[in-house]
Formats: structure tokens, C-alpha cells, sequence
């Protein structure tokens, strides 16, 4: 047991990270990294996570889910969805291709955009 939660609990938390990192490889499949774009499958995946789990948490304040549920959700299928790794890596080669604005947009966008969805879908949710 993992502090508190159940062992279904944690082969829930795997599965949703399992599910949520088959679609995020979906979407950058779909939206894969072109020359002279921002990487947008990453991007899409980023924002979605980022909405869901504020939607998770603005539920979960207001009792409409309980705690293993939000952390299934959050940890698991928003944990395996979003990625951090990605982000980081296609940044650094933007830079590194010499493409600085392309990579500092792609900073400023994920985390303007992650941050409204996050806080838009908590504040529409509790």
C-alpha cells in the first residue's frame, strides 16, 4: 500500500498513466514537430493535462470526487498525458538549431496556456 491507497488504487494510477502516455504519443503522432513550427503535439497534450487536472481539483474541493479518484485522474492519466521531458528536450533543440525566439514562444506559450487551462477549468469546476 502507498500511503493509504489501495493496491486497485495503484494498478488504477497505472493504468490511467499507462492510458494517458498512449495519447499523448497519439497527439504527437497526429501533431508531429515540423520545421518552423512550435512543437504541437507536446504543446496540445501540455494544455489538455493541464485543464483536466484542474478540473480534477475543482471537483475534488467541492466533494465530487474523492481522493483516490483525484489522484488517479491527476497523477496517473494527467501525470502520463503531460510531459515535461518532451517540452524540455524539443525546447533545448529549438535553441540549439538556433531557432531562440521559437524556443522561448514555446516556453512562454506552454506555461501562459498550460497555466489559463489549469486555472480556467478549476475555477469553472469548484
Amino acid at each position: 500500500m502507498i500511503d493509504g491507497l489501495s493496491p486497485l488504487g495503484v494498478a488504477a494510477v497505472l493504468v490511467a498513466g499507462a492510458v494517458g502516455a498512449v495519447l499523448r504519443y497519439a497527439v504527437s503522432r497526429i501533431f508531429p514537430v515540423r520545421p518552423g513550427r512550435l512543437p504541437g503535439g507536446v504543446l496540445i497534450a501540455n494544455i489538455v493535462g493541464s485543464g483536466i487536472a484542474g478540473a480534477v481539483i475543482g471537483l475534488a474541493e467541492r466533494a465530487a470526487l474523492d481522493g483516490e479518484l483525484r489522484l488517479i485522474l491527476v497523477t496517473g492519466f494527467c501525470g502520463g498525458l503531460t510531459t515535461f521531458s518532451t517540452w524540455a528536450i524539443e525546447t533545448v533543440e529549438l535553441a540549439d538549431g538556433g531557432r531562440w525566439r521559437a524556443a522561448i514562444l514555446n516556453v512562454a506559450v506552454t506555461l501562459v496556456l498550460g497555466l489559463a487551462a489549469a486555472a480556467a477549468m478549476y475555477l469553472v469546476t469548484r
